[in-house]
């Protein structure tokens, strides 16, 4: 059984840093891109940010040159580092896996985690 457990998230006044954390378990992940998504009250859920199994990356605009996601395949795990915070960051962070490229569908990734609060104070 596939789990993802993210952690990291918090509370954090506008300005600062967070890095969120997401630990892959359950199947071998080889080829997998994994994929951040944030929720916030009253929203649909939306893109944040994904990044392949070799790497390659993309973003939200609103989190360009702001966010950085990252992985370790050794630990199946993703990151994201959520730096100059804005109190419209504040959301619940999901990450997401998905087989194969990248992609900012919410609809094409098969497995998703219980998600991590993230609240941003102006």
């Amino acid at each position: 059984q596939v789990q993802l457990v993210e952690s990291g998230g918090g509370l954090v006044q506008a300005g600062g840093s967070l890095r969120l954390s997401c630990a892959a378990s359950g199947r071998t992940f080889t080829g997998y891109a994994m994929g951040w998504f944030r929720q916030a009250p009253g929203k649909e859920r939306e893109f944040v940010a994904a990044i392949s199994w070799t790497r390659s990356t993309i973003y939200a605009e609103s989190v360009k040159e702001r966010f950085t996601i990252s992985r370790d395949n050794a630990k199946h795990t993703v990151y994201l580092q959520m730096n100059s915070l804005k109190s419209e960051d504040t959301a619940v962070y999901y990450c997401a896996v998905k087989w194969g490229t990248v992609a900012g569908v919410a609809g094409s990734y098969s497995y998703w985690g219980q998600g991590t609060q993230v609240t941003v104070s102006s």
